[in-house]
């Protein structure tokens, strides 16, 4: 026989459900890289005095909620279309890395939400790409001025966010695309530019040498002067006089007619 349902148990089922329910409502788990935001939805809102709840896990009244952020480095890409100083329409390829700042959190949430990367990173990234590609020419930006708009935009961005509440890392320049006829344009331009320059190093480098050669003839022809100069009459006799004597001594017969050459000099006869 069934035992009569105790009525005064419904109470105390009632509460063990509330129970739960207040234990789910009142528990929040923070994951790593995360932070949380506490609403007090009866204490003022967002709290903004206090760090942001850490990774972990967190009893929270069941009235407040906690708005759940990331606070590693995130990375977004851009791809805009800019112009460059005379007008020309330029597309860009950008992507930056930034975080939150974590002892911010709470003032991020409270002026800029949950969707401050649309509201706040992305605008900044297209305003700092337009003023600093606005500097220069299709040309510079195709060849030697990649790195330095690169730095200009990280510049300008970080500028633009000092007081957003974001952190920005590095800001990268992943492509620059100019329309096909300016991109041949330039190419072609540079092809000449390089062709002019080995022309002129051929050109100096032909100089140089017929320069070289000439300064080597006239020292020659210097020499052979001063030489010329320096050979008397006198000093040919002597020279003559000292080459008798060293053939004199040699063991190989000859005759020698003293005096009977041009100017005296001795003749020398071969072998007899």
């Amino acid at each position: 026989m069934n035992k009569p349902f105790n009525f005064k148990l419904i109470p105390m089922i009632i509460g063990v459900i509330f129970l739960i329910i207040f234990i789910a409502k009142s528990t929040v788990t923070i994951g790593s890289g995360q932070a949380g935001v506490l609403y007090k939805t009866f204490a003022g809102g967002v709290v903004t005095d206090q760090p942001p709840l850490g990774e972990g896990f967190h009893l929270v009244a069941p009235w407040n909620d906690v708005f759940i952020y990331e606070v590693r480095q995130q990375e977004i890409s851009e791809q805009m279309q800019v112009l460059s100083s005379n007008g020309l329409e330029i597309k860009l390829d950008a992507t930056a890395w930034f975080h939150p700042q974590y002892e911010n959190t709470g003032k991020l949430h409270q002026e800029k939400g949950e969707n401050y990367i649309e509201r706040v990173i992305r605008p900044a990234i297209r305003s700092a790409a337009r003023s600093v590609v606005g500097r220069y020419t299709p040309e510079q930006l195709y060849s030697t001025k990649r790195d330095a708009i690169q730095d200009e935009i990280f510049t300008e961005t970080k500028k633009i966010l000092a007081n957003q509440y974001v952190q920005l890392n590095e800001v990268l320049v992943r492509d620059v695309t100019l329309p096909s006829t300016i991109k041949t344009a330039i190419e072609t331009k540079l092809k000449q530019e390089q062709e002019s320059l080995e022309y002129e190093f051929r050109l100096e480098k032909a100089q140089k040498e017929a320069e070289r050669q000439r300064i080597e003839a006239e020292g020659k022809a210097r020499a052979n002067q001063i030489l010329s100069a320096s050979l008397t009459d006198k000093i040919l006799q002597e020279k003559g006089i000292q080459a008798t004597i060293e053939l004199s001594k040699s063991a190989n017969s000859k005759v020698i007619v003293i005096g009977s050459g041009k100017d005296g000099m001795p003749i020398i006869l071969g072998n007899q």
